[in-house]
């Protein structure tokens, strides 16, 4: 008997608009019609450029989904012939090795996830690209093999040898107090902010701030406005909350205020990233500041400002925050020392309004109650004794000559391929793709030759992206960015299709 080409069972639908990702929906819809027996042991599935024609979604959506299953053991692959059901599946196993198992206790219908904790499980950013080491071209890592570890360790050491009592205790959930002074002192030097020490909170990364400030302003169903595209860590934290989030458009004077006064006038927040907008690089103008400040204190809306990178600026210094401009109180600035020092300190900052500081403090101690306390000792030390401000002049100098390196090397070697444009600040470049390419299924393809370049169209809601895809060079030597930037050339021209538009 001929086996079934599985092209009459297509009974679901992809919601585009979901917080589940499109490769998430199909790869449940395919596992449940596995289970159920409409797609049966030795059915053969449609190929991957069918089924992405017929549901509407890229192809790297539907492979994503083939290797999910296959991982799993659901589908199976024959050369030369397709993807086919397996003939064992991997639930009829567990139903085997369990028939005498216990009975479990509790029903399921008392363990599903509240609203909230579906959301949560679902975001794109909990569980999806931690790898151990520096590859190219992902994005946001910093240099590590220039830092000071002698430097860090000495500090360290001196305060282990004999740690106070009160560092081994409970501590302040707002953070170390000379830890805040360094923090208040440094930020009003370098960008602009207008603050006392009693307004900075010491948390774990600008995640858990963006978290605190959700959960802190926003009620269910409150409208927020969102870059578009934007970062998927405060698009899923906002999201996490409640919140309604309203989709406003990035043009190269950043977050177009008037678009969103013109959407959604009465939204309860906008999260913005004006020194150096994520993904795209714009920053924001002074004219859009002031428009936004100004509907912000006219409307009440909190400004959440993510000032995530802005010491490496490269042609000039460092722009001047948002908040500094803010003679309202609206803003909340958030700061990381992730991406100047190392990711796995796990220490940031938020600055708050005055009349807020009681109530994000009360609102840390429940989260995790502090971060560790010897970590923020010793990165008091290193900031007041000058290694932290040495340490960024360093990286600014090294970040600018590995960018004009990828540059160049892009230019050398993918002159027709991938069109890239220096930036004056950040730590990636933004290379779009020639016409009739999916930045999606480049991505794919370009990882299997352990590249990381994640494609622009992912960090958009609505506004149709440019495909382009992000490649970061901060934590990469020449040898590397030369490397990676030929293996880049070499995928790229054997993409599906890419031979007629070369040649």
């Amino acid at each position: 008997m001929k086996p079934q080409t599985g092209e009459l069972f297509l009974p679901f639908t992809m919601d585009a608009t979901s917080s589940i990702p499109l490769y998430r929906q199909l790869y449940e819809s395919l596992r449940q019609a596995i289970l159920t027996g409409q797609l049966q042991a030795g059915t053969r599935l449609p190929a991957t450029r069918f089924l992405s024609e017929r549901l509407g979604v890229s192809r790297t959506t539907v492979i994503q989904a083939f290797e999910q299953l296959f991982s799993e053991g659901y589908v199976e692959g024959r050369a030369g012939s397709g993807t086919f059901v397996a003939s064992v599946l991997p639930d009829e196993l567990l139903h085997l090795s369990a028939e005498s198992a216990p009975a479990p206790r509790t029903s399921r219908q008392g363990r599903s996830l509240s609203q909230r904790g579906q959301i949560l499980a679902s975001a794109s950013v909990s569980t999806v690209h931690y790898y151990s080491e520096a590859r190219a071209f992902r994005p946001g890592i910093p240099d590590l093999t220039h830092f000071p570890f002698k430097t860090w360790a000495r500090l360290a050491t001196k305060h282990w040898r004999q740690p106070p009592r009160d560092y081994l205790g409970y501590s302040h959930p707002a953070g170390y107090q000379p830890l805040r002074e360094a923090i208040a002192d440094y930020v009003r030097t370098a960008r602009g902010v207008h603050c006392s020490a009693e307004q900075v909170l010491v948390i774990s990364g600008s995640q858990q701030a963006l978290d605190l400030a959700a959960r802190v302003l926003l009620d269910p169903a409150d409208a927020a406005w969102m870059e578009d595209p934007g970062y998927l860590g405060a698009r899923e934290a906002l999201l996490g909350s409640g919140a309604r989030l309203v989709p406003i458009p990035v043009d190269d004077e950043g977050l177009d205020v008037s678009a969103g006064i013109a959407r959604c006038p009465d939204a309860r927040m906008v999260y913005v990233t004006p020194s150096f907008q994520f993904p795209l690089g714009t920053t924001m103008s002074l004219a859009r500041r002031l428009l936004l400040l100004q509907w912000a204190s006219r409307s009440g809306a909190w400004v959440l400002e993510d000032d995530y990178d802005s010491e490496f600026r490269y042609a000039a210094r460092p722009l001047a925050s948002l908040q500094g401009l803010d003679t309202s109180d609206q803003v909340i600035y958030i700061g990381t020392f992730s991406k100047v020092l190392f990711p796995g300190l796990r220490l940031g900052y938020l600055i708050v309004p005055p009349d807020l500081v009681d109530a994000f403090t009360a609102a840390r101690a429940v989260t995790d109650r502090h971060s560790p306390i010897l970590d923020q000792v010793v990165l008091t030390d290193f900031i007041i004794q000058g290694h932290f401000a040495r340490h960024i002049r360093l990286m600014r100098e090294l970040y600018a000559e590995r960018q004009a390196y990828l540059v160049e090397m892009a230019t050398r070697h993918l002159a027709d391929l991938l069109a890239i444009q220096p930036t004056e600040a950040g730590m990636h470049l933004v290379g779009t793709l020639p016409a009739g390419m999916q930045d999606q299924e480049v991505a794919h393809y370009a990882e299997r030759q352990q590249l990381i370049t994640p494609p622009l169209s992912t960090y958009s809601m609505a506004t149709a992206p440019r495909q382009a895809l992000l490649l970061g060079y901060t934590a990469l030597t020449k040898q590397e960015i030369n490397a990676g930037i030929q293996r880049l050339a070499q995928v790229l021209l054997d993409m599906p299709g890419q031979e007629s538009t070369t040649h």
